[in-house]
C-alpha cells in the first residue's frame, strides 16, 4: 500500500496571489484591443450618447447602449472588432436635430414675463396707439366711470351688433400681431399664443375704460365678452394644427363715395366681418384648382343709422354666404421676398370687396 499524503489546502494568501496573477495576465492580453475599443467608444458611443441626451431621445439611448455591437472582421488575422462600426458624424444641421447646433434646448413651458420682455416695445407701441385714439374722450365732459348694458344683435341696439364684431376683431388683430412678434423673437415656444391673447384682452380692456367715462357711454360687458371671444380665436387658430391655414376671420369693408367714413355710424355699416373656410388647406384638395377657392359665411348689418332711423327706414341684419379666391393661395404662395409674404398675410385678416360672390342668407 502506498501512503500518499493529501496536499495541504492553499492558505488564503496564494488564493490572493493567484488572483491577482490571473488578473494582470488577462489585463496584459487584452491591452490592446481593451484600449482600441475605448477609443472607438471615447470618438463614437460618448458622442452619440450626448447627442440622444440632448434630444431627450431616453428610449433611443436606451436601445443604443443595450444593443450588442456586431463583430466585424479587421482584416485577414481573423480576428474581430469588438467595438463595432464607426459611425460617421453629422455633416449639417439636415442630418440631425437642429438643437445640437443651437447649443440650447427649446423651451418647454410658458414663460408670460419673458414673452413680455421680449415685444415689450411692439406693446408700448400697440398700447399708445389706442391711449392716444381715446384720449380725446379726457376732455368731452368726462363722467366718472359706470356701466351700460348694451345688448347684443337685436334691433333695439344702436349698431344692430356690428360693433360687437368690431371689438372681436380688434381683440383678434392685436392677439395675431404680438403672437407673430413674439414667435419671432423667442420661437414657436408653448403658450406664446396665451400671452398674446392676454395681452390684446388687457389692451382692449383699458380702452373701455375711456369707453366708462364717455356721456353718452359706459362699461358694456357685452363688448369684453367680444374681445375674449376674438382673443380665443386667435388662441385656437394658433394652437390647434392646421386650422390656420384653413380658416380665418376677415373684415370686408364696402366702399361708399368716400371710399370709407370714420365719422358716424357709417363705418359699422361698410363693415361685413366672415369667416373664410379655405380649401388649400385641406389635403384633398391640394393638387386640385379647387384649392384657390374658398368658402365665405358672415355677417353685416343697414338701416341703423341715426339718419335712417330718423327716416323710418327699418334696420336690417343679413347672415350672408358665398365663396371667394383665395388671393394669398393664387398669388403668393411661393414668395420669396419679404414684400411678397406681408402682402400674402394682408389677405388672411383682410377681404377685399367684389372678390367673391355673396348672398344673404337671411334678412330680418
Amino acid at each position: 500500500m502506498f501512503n500518499v499524503n493529501a496536499s495541504p489546502a492553499p492558505s488564503s494568501l496564494y488564493r490572493l496571489k493567484l488572483m491577482i496573477g490571473v488578473i494582470a495576465l488577462g489585463a496584459a492580453l487584452s491591452l490592446p484591443t481593451a484600449a482600441h475599443a475605448m477609443e472607438d467608444i471615447a470618438v463614437v458611443d460618448f458622442q452619440l450618447i450626448d447627442r440622444l441626451m440632448a434630444a431627450d431621445q431616453v428610449n433611443a439611448m436606451t436601445e443604443s447602449l443595450l444593443t450588442a455591437p456586431e463583430l466585424e472582421p479587421a482584416g485577414e488575422t481573423g480576428k474581430y472588432n469588438l467595438s463595432g462600426p464607426i459611425q460617421e458624424e453629422p455633416q449639417s444641421p439636415k442630418d440631425a436635430d437642429a438643437r445640437f447646433y443651437t447649443g440650447a434646448p427649446p423651451r418647454t413651458y410658458a414663460s408670460f414675463g419673458e414673452d413680455v420682455k421680449a415685444i415689450k416695445w411692439e406693446l408700448a407701441a400697440v398700447a399708445g396707439y389706442y391711449t392716444a385714439i381715446n384720449a380725446p374722450k379726457l376732455l368731452k365732459d368726462p363722467r366718472w366711470p359706470r356701466t351700460q348694458k348694451e345688448g347684443w344683435f337685436g334691433h333695439s341696439t344702436q349698431n344692430l351688433g356690428v360693433d360687437k364684431l368690431a371689438h372681436a376683431y380688434s381683440a383678434y388683430m392685436i392677439s395675431e400681431l404680438l403672437y407673430g412678434r413674439i414667435k419671432r423673437k423667442v420661437g414657436d415656444a408653448p403658450g406664446i399664443e396665451l400671452t398674446a391673447a392676454a395681452l390684446a384682452s388687457g389692451i382692449m380692456l383699458w380702452s373701455e375704460v375711456f369707453d366708462s367715462i364717455e356721456p353718452s357711454g359706459g362699461w358694456s360687458w357685452e363688448d369684453v365678452t367680444f374681445n375674449s371671444l376674438g382673443a380665443g380665436f386667435s388662441v385656437m387658430r394658433n394652437s390647434v394644427p392646421g386650422l390656420d391655414d384653413k380658416l380665418d376671420f376677415r373684415l370686408l369693408i364696402e366702399p361708399n363715395e368716400d371710399i370709407y367714413t370714420v365719422k358716424g355710424k357709417e363705418h359699422f355699416r361698410q363693415q361685413r366681418y366672415l369667416f373664410a373656410l379655405k380649401l388649400a388647406g385641406f389635403e384633398v384638395f391640394k393638387k386640385t384648382p379647387l384649392k384657390y377657392a374658398e368658402l365665405h359665411l358672415g355677417y353685416r348689418a343697414d338701416g341703423f343709422s341715426n339718419e335712417d332711423r330718423a327716416a323710418g327706414v327699418p334696420s336690417k341684419r343679413h347672415v350672408f354666404a358665398g365663396v371667394g379666391i383665395n388671393l394669398k393661395e393664387l398669388l403668393f404662395k411661393d414668395a420669396r421676398t419679404q414684400k411678397g409674404r406681408v402682402a400674402g398675410e394682408v389677405f388672411t385678416y383682410f377681404q377685399p370687396p367684389f372678390i367673391g360672390i355673396h348672398h344673404d342668407l337671411t334678412e330680418r
